[in-house]
């Protein structure tokens, strides 16, 4: 369940100040169900995309293009925006052709390859037919560099010299010389338990990233890689029935639930030879987890290390013969984030990224790892570091210090003094540096307005404004909610973040239907200070239904600190949280507070799922993919917030949904995939059982052959249509 990114979460669509037009889109302005969701007759209200822009390693500013397969390249003129086109070596189509790739396969193979494309770059590695290609553009030519079709292989990474490959076949590393094509096998032993380069499924669900399952770097010099080898023979097997086909599609996954044990794991430096160099467990005797695995820029590997339930990281340095020490260490009153790598200047020092305060801050260590001081503090959070200006002597960075639900860009000194803010208008940005700092391409939007990009000087002066897309012309044709933003306070004060979608002619005299969408999971915020073509809300606004979203304390992102008073409590400060909120909405007059409906999906299926069965605030619930007892969840996540079962029963038994199912309240709409490898349908069977020994009535929709979230077109637009009717039927 990623903090960052929740898969079924929808970030809220900020719309505010158009006009209506009589002659409208719809005939009338009017939204419907199958203009957003219908596979065959939704539109698309898409704003013109931006110009591709990005910068080379010589410091050019590159405008790219993708034209039937073409890739077209230009180098853009700063100051007068003149554009030069570069040599024509990225007609990737005519490359594929000439190699006699499919012709079913070259269009995309072709569109994704010139996408890739940058002026500094010849080699590219591509599969196809199970088989590693190389692109090589010097030559013009494009080659397999493996000859086994029939089994695959997979997560190919070029070294950084591009003379060799590395990938995975089953669960093993091999390696190719990309001059002869010559495979060398570097690991052996790879089988349904023993997993070397590759992650298991809740390391690369939970630790390093959903959907990337490489565990293994290259280093520098391009002669060894440092990887991770993972032991899943103690972890329980999961199986999903694919009854949703014939024969049946069973999927069998190693998933470590709460409590269970968890795949051992090595890290290991191989060379191109096959010889393996195993470091040694610095905490023998305890559980751990390696959270982050690379190498220094002068060649040293280094790795984060954790405790099971995560209270402490340390990272630590190896030496040639791999021997390690602790460099730096944090702990927390509750549990500590991952966190990134160190950012090297050439001196050998480095900034370090900590929450170590409760809020994401920077801070300089020296060239013997001994601490120099914070470069930022106060009461907002570093988003990410992109660079260190060492000619100015400046840290380059974005973060929320002026905004709390948006992203601006910021440069201070190496010793913490002369903090500026880059960017001027409010919203949320996204900053590209170009490599000597001079220049930065910024693409941003905001609640009220359209995506933009321009570029500016490192002072943050605008050079050119690049794109300015406006309000798409099918968004003016449109009637649409009246959005307003606000914070409401909590019972202990803290400024919680809200969206009201009024219904157009709004009457504050009447009272409304509520529809609530949350996800409310730990750092996931759905209020944020940018531009969403998601209509869903304004279509609601249209049938009649004020739409409510707000996020609680813990999940607003607003330091670290704000979400500790949940650590093994799941639940319980979040439902105080959402009624502090109802408590506004009521206030306020124009909310029927005997109709609202509260929607959520995976994290947000939870809560749903836990505030119908611990409140009666709510009348109608949609519960999707939820979590019903944390005991059922993976153990990093779940034990990061709530320790372990075995040390924790009372707080996993008053966060639990399935013990409470006799006490729920309300109408509800469990929905599920049943083939969801995230949060397991065993959740909904087990709840649906209680609710069932408990009297209480229920509907359920199950999506066959479908994962975490519903994907296929035609199984979605049943989910709409069926939530709809719900909605109507019982609010």
């Amino acid at each position: 369940m990623k903090r960052t990114i929740p898969l079924s979460a929808i970030t809220v669509a900020i719309i505010t100040g158009f006009a209506v037009n009589a002659a409208a889109y719809a005939g009338d302005g009017k939204l419907t169900l199958e203009m957003l969701y219908h596979p065959e007759q939704r539109q698309n209200f898409n704003a013109a995309p931006l110009t591709r822009l990005s910068w080379d390693n010589q410091n050019r500013l590159i405008e790219s293009k993708v034209n039937k397969g073409v890739a077209e390249l230009f180098v853009v003129n700063p100051t007068t925006w003149e554009k030069t086109a570069l040599p024509a070596d990225g007609n990737v189509l005519s490359i594929l052709k000439a190699a006699k790739i499919d012709e079913k396969e070259i269009g995309k193979l072709a569109d994704q390859l010139s996408a890739r494309i940058k002026p500094e770059t010849k080699s590219y590695i591509f599969t196809y037919k199970n088989d590693i290609w190389l692109l090589d553009l010097n030559a013009a030519k494009a080659r397999a560099l493996t000859n086994t079709p029939n089994e695959q292989e997979d997560e190919a990474l070029l070294s950084p010299d591009a003379k060799t490959v590395a990938y995975l076949k089953g669960n093993d590393m091999y390696a190719t010389d990309v001059a002869t094509a010559k495979e060398k096998r570097l690991t052996t032993g790879g089988s349904e338990t023993i997993f070397n380069g590759r992650l298991d499924w809740v390391y690369q669900e939970e630790v390093y990233g959903r959907g990337d399952f490489r565990a293994f770097r290259w280093a520098p010099d391009s002669k060894k890689l440092a990887f991770l080898s993972f032991d899943e023979t103690k972890v329980p097997v999961y199986t999903l029935s694919g009854d949703h086909a014939q024969p049946v599609k069973t999927d069998r996954t190693r998933y470590p639930k709460a409590g269970d044990p968890n795949p051992i794991t090595k890290l290991g430096v191989v060379d191109l030879n096959g010889k393996i160099s195993w470091t040694q467990d610095p905490y023998a005797g305890k559980e751990t987890l390696i959270v982050q695995v690379d190498w220094t820029p002068d060649g040293r590997l280094m790795a984060a290390w954790q405790d099971r339930v995560q209270t402490w990281l340390d990272l630590r340095i190896y030496d040639t013969k791999l021997n390690s020490k602790a460099v730096v260490k944090e702990t927390s009153p509750a549990w500590t984030e991952r966190l990134p790598l160190p950012h090297f200047l050439k001196d050998g020092s480095f900034i370090w990224e900590s929450s170590r305060t409760g809020h994401h801050h920077l801070y300089h260590y020296d060239k013997n790892f001994q601490l120099v001081k914070a470069v930022t503090q106060g009461d907002w959070d570093v988003r990410s570091v992109h660079g260190v200006d060492e000619a100015n002597n400046r840290v380059l960075f974005a973060a929320n210090e002026r905004n709390p639900i948006g992203n601006d860009e910021y440069s201070v000194n190496l010793d913490g003094s002369n903090l500026k803010r880059l960017t001027e208008e409010k919203g949320t940005h996204m900053v590209r540096w170009n490599e000597t700092f001079t220049h930065f391409v910024d693409t941003w939007s905001s609640m009220t307005q359209t995506p933009k990009q321009a570029l500016f000087t490192d002072a943050g002066v605008q050079v050119k404004l690049v794109d300015d897309a406006g309000v798409p012309t099918k968004y003016k044709e449109l009637q649409l909610a009246t959005v307003k933003h606000q914070q409401i306070k909590s019972r202990n004060g803290f400024p919680m973040e809200s969206v009201l979608f009024l219904p157009p002619n709004f009457d504050s005299t009447k009272k409304y239907p509520v529809y609530q969408h949350l996800y409310a999971g730990p750092m996931a915020p759905q209020v944020r200070d940018m531009w969403n073509t998601n209509l869903y809300y304004h279509f609601l606004a249209q049938q009649g239904y004020v739409v409510w979203v707000m996020d609680n304390q813990s999940a607003s992102n607003k330091g670290v600190s704000s979400a500790w008073p949940i650590h093994k409590k799941l639940g319980q400060l979040e439902l105080q949280d959402q009624l502090d909120g109802l408590e506004w909405l009521r206030q306020q007059g124009f909310a029927d507070m005997d109709r609202i409906a509260l929607n959520g999906w995976s994290y947000g299926g939870y809560f749903t799922s836990y505030a119908m069965t611990h409140s009666k605030a709510w009348k109608v619930g949609f519960v999707g993919a939820p979590v019903t007892d944390w005991r059922f969840y993976d153990s990093i996540y779940t034990e990061r917030y709530m320790g372990l079962p075995q040390e924790n029963a009372e707080g996993y038994d008053k966060g639990s949904s399935l013990k409470a199912a006799k006490d729920l309240s309300g109408k509800i709409l469990i929905m599920h995939g049943t083939m969801d490898d995230n949060v397991h349908p065993q959740n909904t069977v087990m709840f649906i059982d209680a609710l069932a020994k408990g009297n209480k009535e229920y509907s359920l929709q199950l999506y066959p052959g479908q994962g975490h979230g519903v994907a296929d077109a035609w199984q979605n637009w049943s989910l709409q249509k069926a939530k709809w009717k719900f909605l109507q039927d019982n609010l």
